[in-house]
């Protein structure tokens, strides 16, 4: 009886630079922030990363694409506003790692200043691995956190001023999104800057811009993610970016950036589409994806490349690539 072959999948210019530069190796994740598993993989463990918000489920801002909404579900600090100790009860439960992040405040930060103790004893004591999320950031968070020794360190990189005002509510401009930037990557921490493709109510507006400012900085890696309306906000009946469009970007952030590792992170939309991009991931050369499509795993493998399995968040994993 014969055996059906694996589909030959034509290699584009994407995939070509990334086996030159960082070999076969494609990495897949599968952080403790949902309870996931698909028809290739089964994590063994859902919770040794799990996400922490500083402020519970507050934020000034009520951005249009979230409006707090992704904070719901996060662990809290509870009565005692104690990041320490809300660690401790999550290692003693089992866990292995944190994304520290919250609602922010009205210039855009996550307010981490009072916690950066918290981070450095968190590591040094407990032994877990923090990421956090800065949000706009100032000079003495920045110090904080390279002082702490933060395993890793996110922010959303906004390229149009009118996303920064009509989807954040901020009066600010790239320029600042920049310095905060600047601010991360001066201080040798390893930042893994986020961009949201269709950030601006499903249009591609500032993306592009947002690839430059990143070119232009040291960023450890870079997480790509795109909208993915969510009930009950202002952008619940939006459309994300088309394939095309998100296609098209990805196979240019690969040309733009060669010698970074580019990964698809959590959030994109569900069901077929997600098939679809994650394949377009793969056949444009990117390093990782977070939480993959059913059939991503083989269809990298008939790629030529070799899946590995991590249960952490991509920003953290990134030594993996």
């Amino acid at each position: 009886m014969s055996v059906a072959s694996e589909p030959t999948i034509e290699r584009t210019e994407g995939m070509r630079a990334r086996l030159n530069r960082f070999g076969t190796s494609i990495v897949f994740y599968a952080p403790g922030l949902k309870r996931w598993r698909s028809s290739e993989w089964v994590p063994e463990r859902a919770d040794s990363f799990v996400p922490v918000s500083l402020t519970g489920t507050g934020c000034a801002l009520h951005c249009a694409h979230c409006d707090t909404r992704m904070l719901a579900g996060m662990a809290t600090l509870g009565r005692r506003r104690d990041l320490f100790a809300t660690a401790q009860r999550l290692h003693a439960s089992g866990a292995e790692g944190l994304l520290v992040t919250g609602g922010a405040n009205r210039s855009g930060g996550v307010p981490l200043a009072p916690h950066l103790d918290a981070i450095a004893r968190i590591r040094e004591q407990l032994g877990m691995r923090v990421a956090v999320h800065t949000g706009v950031t100032t000079t003495q968070v920045a110090e904080g956190l390279a002082q702490a020794g933060a395993d890793a360190v996110m922010v959303d990189v906004i390229g149009a001023r009118e996303t920064l005002r009509e989807v954040y509510h901020l009066d600010l401009t790239p320029t600042d999104v920049e310095r905060s930037l600047a601010l991360l990557t001066g201080r040798g921490l390893p930042v893994i800057p986020h961009i949201v493709l269709g950030l601006h109510w499903g249009r591609l507006l500032g993306e592009w811009d947002a690839l430059e400012i990143v070119a232009r900085h040291p960023a450890t890696a870079l997480v790509l993610v795109i909208l993915t309306p969510l009930p009950g906000t202002p952008m619940q009946q939006v459309a994300p970016p088309s394939l095309e469009a998100v296609t098209e970007f990805f196979a240019y952030a690969r040309a733009r950036l060669p010698e970074t590792p580019i990964l698809l992170g959590c959030a994109r939309p569900a069901g077929v589409i997600k098939q679809a991009i994650d394949r377009a991931a793969i056949d444009h050369g990117f390093n990782g994806i977070a939480f993959p499509a059913d059939g991503a795993i083989a269809y990298a493998r008939a790629a030529g490349l070799e899946p590995v399995f991590h249960e952490q968040c991509c920003a953290i994993g990134w030594e993996s690539v």
